[in-house]
């Protein structure tokens, strides 16, 4: 079984739809059903017994871009973990960018940071190479930034309020730091928080990291890990928008690229280009009535 929920322009919806579904049937993916959800009105679901994902989405996307679209082998549930990557995706910044700016080096910091996002750079030399420019900035600093810059991404509070509300739980995990990420669970809700350690000395940045560093290896890990804590049957949602999230979106029952760079939006089972964070209640099959702001 293939199900696809798809939010789109609902003019594009009522007059691309017949091509879609004669695209699907070239490919030999016969729709079975086809219709919008009584309980969240602007999402459309295609039903097909058979098929690749893969090209399900591609298709889907050929006709409907922009959209906010999840693809699943199974039917969708409202799932009982969700994890999700910090900058990019739960807050509009990248840290260390708006970090960088305190010490006149936004630009510089601000493009190793868009090609390792990319997947053009190895994510632990960039992150050294980034951290290393950090060096001697003051740490109160960081505070300051996350008064001045940082911001939740539209809907990221009622996402996981809503989810947690559904005995979901939820973890940050994140490939910036502490420093910005423990004040950003809370102020979002996140049960856990995983991310790396700047390191600080006599109340400035030493220019390096304490303790081991979170790569996507270890998203995957904590993903992975939590799962096998709730046992046989666990659903999991997570959410990312770099090459590092990758293995993360992959190993997760639906991986979500949200606003993501090509790679990550490429492995994922769907993503968030069209609407805010809160699309993924909607393709979840959560009615607004039941969403927790």
């Amino acid at each position: 079984m293939l199900i696809a929920r798809l939010i789109a322009d609902p003019s594009a919806l009522e007059t691309r739809l017949d091509a879609a579904v004669d695209a699907l049937s070239a490919a030999d993916m016969r729709v079975a059903v086809a219709r919008m959800l009584d309980f969240c009105g602007d999402v459309l679901e295609i039903a097909l017994p058979d098929g690749d994902p893969v090209i399900l989405r591609k298709i889907l996307d050929q006709h409907f871009t922009p959209s906010d679209l999840l693809v699943s082998q199974a039917e969708i549930q409202v799932p009982h973990l969700f994890v999700s990557d910090m900058d990019s995706t739960m807050i509009g910044q990248e840290c260390i960018d708006e970090l960088a700016d305190f010490a006149g080096l936004k630009e510089r910091v601000s493009d190793i940071t868009e090609r390792a996002m990319r997947g053009e750079l190895d994510f632990v030399t960039a992150l050294n190479e980034r951290v290393g420019l950090l060096d001697g900035l003051g740490e109160d600093t960081i505070r300051q930034c996350l008064d001045e810059r940082i911001t939740a991404v539209p809907g990221a509070r009622t996402l996981v309020a809503t989810l947690q509300a559904r005995g979901c739980r939820t973890v940050l995990v994140t490939g910036g730091f502490h420093h910005f990420a423990d004040p950003v669970a809370e102020m979002l809700g996140f049960e856990r928080v995983v991310g790396n350690r700047l390191g600080v000395a006599d109340g400035k940045l030493t220019g390096g990291l304490d303790g081991s560093i979170v790569d996507s290896s270890v998203k995957e890990a904590v993903l992975r890990g939590e799962m096998d804590e709730l046992g046989d049957g666990a659903i999991s949602l997570a959410t990312g928008d770099g090459a590092n999230d990758i293995p993360m979106l992959q190993a997760a029952s639906y991986g979500m690229a949200y606003r993501a760079k090509p790679k990550a939006r490429v492995a994922a089972n769907g993503w968030i280009d069209r609407g805010d964070l809160t699309a993924i209640l909607s393709l979840l099959g959560i009615p607004e009535s039941d969403w927790v702001s």
